[in-house]
């Protein structure tokens, strides 16, 4: 009887004998074998997207070594997607008769990839079309162990030595050219160390990545300079999206990528030197960030992805810790969580990218403060939103402004509204100006109403209404677009007398910023704050403030105006300029006018702002006597003007 030892000997013969005997056999059938696989990866690309992929000459070197020249694959009536000279590789045999494919060596010489846009057409459409005959599957995805997978699949394909000469990645997009050609790139001993040549309609570099990379264990630190002198430039995407994109050097580091357990970890850093942005969405110049670093440590585990709260990311001076996370467990949940740990406020304005808070330049703070943000969306419970947002300062106190000095709204000042870029003319905000009307000489009805619409919280709130916010974003969600704002008196105010009308993010967080400084810092009063509102906004064409605005419908002074009057001034503050289309051609208010006014008026009785006997003269039509009546049709409508009249129901008000 044999022994275990004799088993275990038997069993090692056996899989040796079996083993050779593998190898033997791809040896003597491998050239078979590799013209099999090309005629099927052929017939792939031909029916399946219709394309022709040939090769010239394969040949094995050695054991594990691979030959191939003049390697095509041409999509039928399109450009070429790529063609390679020469190419030069070897696998790791054990793994390849394992089923897992890992490349040992590479050598590349004179090839090129493009993509080629024509009009719509593409000559990569065909890899992007979805099969629809694919049934879609219920089943979650464990996207630790997915990620993990496509990762080590990734790394596998990258050699451990590789030699790339003058191979070029080309796109042209309707005639926007890029072409980025690697001249050299050498991964020798684990050392990356490559040159880059880059030329498009409007550039031409010569780039450098160089560093540490190892695929195998999965580690690289690499980094991205340029040889020749200045900033690297971004190629494409100034031609295809109008931003502009530079920086001196970017650092990429990968420190770990670990499954343990159900959980994958992903640790490096990221760091940044000088990144220059300009896009007409961002800001009306150059915004520049001279030093930026992301610290990070991404989990994901069978049903979340996440940033961990244990990441840092550094912008200049500012330093934060960011908590994302995408959460599949019960519902579809967003989270953000941010916190800013005590900074002085001096650090935090310096610190602040140039270019993007160009009121702010010259500003200087005093005091530290600290700040947290919590944000969780639950796509199946949208109403459940939480969005919590807390400051925390000490002694905190703005000792100089910068371009935009809030103090001006303590006198008088001239103001010129910007209307798609153009100033309008001056308008004195002050006793000079015969218009101008102080806030008691303005009648009660209007002030109640104007708050009524515009912000019913003004006296209590600091420039921000919470619930407001909470509201818009699950709003703006709901609709898959900005189809809500949140904006305040306070906001509005900051917007007109300081800021451009444009519609970019930085004059966004501007607004935000300059809003939560003049409300926190007891800069000017509630009631000076509106009255200055009061006397600035737009309520027709070439209307501004209160008291040209009571003369132009009404012939009135401010505190002369009804209820009536102003329930109508109050409602067409959203859309002054089509105010006639809320009139018929006899001169009445049209039904949805109607109803839009019986709809605030009810509002305000709810809330205790108007009693029985402020309606008293509630029926009497609203009598448009000054110059506005010019701008009214008192006339039988053509179809152009009925066409118009249609239009006006997107004005109605919405509360």
């Amino acid at each position: 009887m044999k022994t275990q030892k004799q088993n275990i000997i038997l069993a090692t013969k056996i899989l040796f004998v079996l083993f050779t005997t593998i190898i033997i056999a791809f040896y003597l059938f491998r050239d078979a074998v590799l013209q099999q696989t090309i005629a099927k990866v052929s017939h792939e690309m031909k029916m399946g997207y219709n394309s022709t992929f040939t090769i010239k000459k394969a040949s094995f070197d050695g054991l594990s070594g691979l030959n191939l020249t003049e390697i095509a694959l041409v999509p039928k009536n399109a450009d070429t997607l790529f063609k390679i000279k020469k190419l030069k590789t070897s696998v790791n045999l054990w793994h390849l008769i394992t089923g897992d494919l890992q490349l040992g060596t590479l050598e590349v010489q004179n090839g090129f990839i493009q993509l080629v846009k024509k009009g719509k057409k593409g000559n990569y459409d065909a890899f992007l079309k979805r099969d629809n005959q694919t049934p879609v599957q219920n089943e979650k995805r464990d996207y630790a162990q997915f990620a993990y997978r496509i990762i080590s699949k990734v790394l596998n394909l990258v050699p451990t030595d590789m030699i790339l000469n003058n191979l070029s990645i080309r796109i042209n997009d309707n005639e926007k050219k890029t072409n980025i050609n690697f001249q050299k790139l050498r991964l020798v001993n684990k050392q990356l160390e490559t040159s880059i040549n880059v030329k498009t309609n409007t550039i031409s570099q010569r780039w450098r990545i160089k560093g540490f990379a190892d695929p195998r264990n999965k580690k690289a630190d690499i980094r991205f300079v340029n040889i020749d002198t200045g900033a690297i430039k971004m190629p494409y995407l100034d031609q295809r999206f109008n931003l502009k994109l530079s920086f001196d050097s970017i650092r990429l580091n990968i420190q770990n990528i670990d499954k343990d357990g159900d959980e994958l970890h992903i640790d490096g850093f990221m760091a940044i030197a000088n990144l220059k942005l300009n896009h007409p969405k961002i800001a009306s110049k150059d915004v520049l960030l001279k030093n930026a670093k992301f610290d990070y440590r991404f989990l994901l585990g069978s049903d979340f992805i996440s940033i961990d709260s244990s990441s840092t990311v550094q912008l200049n001076k500012i330093k934060f810790y960011p908590y994302v996370a995408y959460e599949t467990e019960k519902d579809t949940i967003y989270k953000l969580k941010v916190n800013i740990p005590k900074m002085n406020a001096q650090d935090f304005i310096t610190s602040l990218p140039d270019g993007l808070f160009a009121n702010f330049q010259g500003m200087k703070a005093s005091g530290t403060f600290d700040y947290k943000l919590d944000f969780t969306f639950n796509q199946n419970k949208p109403n459940q939103l939480v969005f919590d947002s807390k400051l925390k300062k000490e002694n905190l106190k703005i000792t100089k402004y910068g371009e935009a000095n809030l103090n001006k709204l303590k006198g008088e000042f001239v103001y010129r509204a910007l209307i798609k870029n153009v100033l309008q003319r001056p308008v004195l905000v002050g006793s000079a100006n015969p218009n101008f009307t102080l806030l008691d000489q303005i009648s009660p009805y209007l002030r109640k109403s104007v708050l009524t619409t515009e912000d019913p919280s003004f006296f209590s709130h600091r420039g921000f209404v919470s619930e407001a916010f909470k509201q818009s974003i699950i709003k703006n969600i709901k609709t898959k677009k900005f189809s809500r704002g949140a904006s305040t008196i306070s906001m509005q105010l900051v917007k007109n007398v300081f800021l451009s009308r444009e519609k970019t993010v930085s004059r966004k967080l501007e607004e935000i910023l300059l809003v939560y400084i003049l409300e926190n810092n007891r800069i000017v009063s509630k009631e000076r704050m509106l009255e200055v509102y009061f006397n600035i906004i737009e309520w027709g064409p070439n209307v501004y403030g209160i008291g040209e605005a009571s003369q132009f419908y009404f012939q009135k002074t401010p505190l002369e105006l009804s209820l009536n009057e102003c329930l109508y001034l109050a409602r067409i503050i959203p859309s002054p300029k089509k105010f006639m289309y809320q009139f018929n051609d006899l001169g009445m208010l049209k039904d949805f006018a109607v109803q839009q006014e019986s709809f605030l008026t009810n509002i305000m009785f709810r809330r205790g702002l108007l009693t029985s006997e402020d309606t008293i003269y509630k029926t009497l039509p609203i009598l448009i006597s000054g110059p506005a009546k010019s701008f009214i049709k008192f006339k039988v409508q053509d179809s152009t003007q009925i066409k118009m009249d249609s239009l006006a129901v997107d004005d109605e008000f919405d509360l």
